[in-house]
């Protein structure tokens, strides 16, 4: 009797961890469109801090308040809940950063979930701001021009020039700004975001607010079996 209720337990626990998704995922929906976002798992202070407000649904109601076309859009300020029209943006923040979680793996190909920062030494993230780059195509020439100018000679790997060339990003900020997440679901809600018109600090003149939720186990577990994660280490 011990043996079997062993076994039934073990194949539960067995069940249980197989069911759990890979990865954790966000969803922003806006009056452009909604997108999904993976968050990575080699980036685990970022990743938790994410998640954390998120479920606590500090970013409902925050505006996508700087908008570059062919680089990326930022969002995230807490003061944009309550933002008159025209008023500056970017400044706003919780009291603590998020250490630089460099990975050469990671870099701003377009779709990644990047941390904003301010110019300390550290290279430590906003608690709260963040972007998501739509960035542009590249060629061999115009990558070794940037490397030059303005990545002090540092090389781009063959594998990621790659990408840079045929899906686009933006190569000079890797190294410098954490990356740890990527749009795996509506990457044409950053398009359209991109594509607003702008005004003063590149903020939108028509606000573009943002509502972000977690998505639940179940729907994860889809999702990854959707996208062929279940089966790869990632």
């Amino acid at each position: 009797m011990k043996l079997i209720l062993t076994t039934f337990i073990f194949f539960i626990t067995s069940l249980t961890f197989a069911a759990r998704p890979k990865h954790d995922y966000i969803r922003i929906k806006t009056n452009k469109g909604e997108c999904t976002i993976m968050l990575y798992n080699q980036t685990p202070k970022h990743h938790d801090n994410f998640l954390k407000l998120a479920k606590e649904g500090f970013y409902n109601g925050t505006l996508f308040h700087r908008v570059i076309k062919e680089f990326m859009i930022q969002g995230g300020d807490p003061d944009s809940k309550t933002a008159k029209p025209g008023q500056a943006l970017g400044e706003g923040d919780l009291a603590y950063k998020v250490d630089a979680e460099f990975r050469d793996s990671l870099f701003h190909k377009k779709g990644v979930l990047a941390a904003a920062r301010d110019d300390n030494p550290e290279k430590g993230s906003s608690a709260t701001q963040f972007y998501i780059v739509q960035g542009k195509l590249w060629t061999d020439q115009t990558l070794d021009n940037i490397q030059q100018t303005r990545m002090n000679g540092r090389q781009i790997p063959a594998w990621q020039r790659e990408i840079y060339k045929t899906i686009g990003g933006t190569p000079h900020l890797d190294q410098s700004y954490t990356v740890y997440g990527e749009v795996v679901k509506g990457l044409e809600m950053v398009d359209a975001i991109s594509a607003v018109k702008t005004a003063s600090g590149d903020r939108p003149i028509e606000d573009v607010k943002m509502e972000v939720s977690v998505l639940k186990k179940r729907e994860a577990r889809k999702l990854e079996k959707k996208l062929g994660l279940r089966n790869n280490i990632f």
